[in-house]
């Protein structure tokens, strides 16, 4: 049933990507629009394998995934801690929910000016971009898991004399942990699209977003630009298919799991 599902899911998804791609062949190839606007797919498919054989374009590649990981790594080692405290302390919830509510809302993009300042350009300024975007949905995703933890589970091992701290190592953090792994899973997107966006708005170093947005300006460059952005696609592919695929292997007895059975 459930291999039955997954062939079903990929088979429509695949045909999804045969339709579109056929569609901008089509839209291209008879004129109806400039192909200098966009160009036929075939064309921009050719140019994205070809770039796989770039060295350099490769090494922009490695660079936009090293601050993707070291961000969601920082995102992760802040978030995670910061939503158990928030999660099982109200006085601290009260505290300071005023002041996260106050930060989530501000767009990472508006801060680039800000934080190329103080950190100059390179590496740090993506990275330190990349972590304030991507903690919001792990800090939330791990208070809401908190919340939703069984509380005759919490109150046997209160009766049985175990404190707080051994309440959350063996009732609360376990039964969070696929929470956390979801808010994971979406911040690794955000992340990504972060890393890219502050390469392309901020114009310095080197990555992905730096090679399209140096496609963008040059003549005839909607190809290149095509073709970089079919890179981005695949990569946010690869790395939510490895989360997933990470997460019905740790958590199997979750719900969706289950259903997905």
């Amino acid at each position: 049933m459930k291999g039955g599902r997954t062939r079903e899911q990929l088979l429509l998804g695949v045909t999804g990507v045969l339709l579109a791609f056929g569609a901008c062949e089509a839209v291209s190839r008879a004129g109806l629009v400039r192909r200098s606007y966009l160009p036929p797919a075939s064309e921009v498919l050719a140019r994205a394998a070809g770039l796989a054989g770039d060295s350099a374009f490769l090494d922009g590649i490695a660079a936009t995934l090293r601050a993707w990981a070291l961000g969601l790594a920082l995102a992760c080692a802040i978030a995670v801690p910061l939503g158990l405290v928030l999660g099982s302390v109200p006085v601290v919830d009260a505290a300071v929910r005023a002041i996260v509510e106050f930060l989530r809302p501000l767009p990472s993009v508006a801060l680039i000016p800000l934080v190329s300042l103080l950190l100059g350009s390179g590496t740090e300024t993506k990275v330190a971009l990349v972590t304030y975007a991507s903690v919001w949905p792990i800090l939330f995703n791990t208070i809401y898991g908190l919340g939703e933890t069984d509380p005759l589970a919490k109150d046997t091992l209160r009766a049985f004399g175990f404190g707080r701290l051994a309440v959350l190592l063996r009732v609360e953090l376990p039964a969070t942990a696929p929470f956390i792994a979801a808010g994971i899973r979406i911040s690794a997107s955000v992340a990504l699209i972060l890393a890219v966006a502050t390469e392309i708005l901020s114009g310095f170093g080197e990555g992905l977003g730096i090679f399209i947005a140096q496609a963008g300006l040059a003549t005839d460059g909607t190809r290149d630009v095509l073709a970089g952005v079919v890179w981005a696609g695949m990569l946010g592919l690869v790395i939510n298919g490895v989360l997933v695929w990470g997460e019905r292997r740790l958590f199997p007895w979750t719900p969706e799991r289950r259903g997905a059975g």
